[in-house]
């Protein structure tokens, strides 16, 4: 049997739904698709590559009725192009709305 040892303090979940998300200083509010979700982090697509260190607002829209919205400011970590020209965004949740 394969054993594995969880390094991350939160499990991720692999989420696929709506996300809204803005600059702190933006009111320019864009959609993406929500990747993954812990209790410290979440990833999502966007059509833009965003630096290191910046705050954002993000809104996690899921399509049930069972899972409430949730809204959080991150600080993105990582930008990673994909093949289709959008990037994925990786960000530390720092507070929740």
């Amino acid at each position: 049997m394969l054993e594995y040892d969880e390094k991350r303090d939160y499990i991720r979940m692999d989420v696929d739904c709506k996300v809204t998300y803005k600059l702190i200083d933006s009111n320019d509010v864009k959609t993406g698709r929500c990747l993954s979700l812990s209790g410290s982090g979440v990833s999502f697509i966007a059509d833009t590559s965003y630096d290191d260190g910046l705050a954002m607002e993000i809104n996690v829209l899921p399509e049930n009725s069972v899972t409430p919205p949730m809204t959080a400011f991150i600080e993105v970590v990582r930008s990673i192009p994909q093949e289709d020209s959008s990037f994925e965004i990786a960000g530390i949740i720092k507070s929740l709305k």
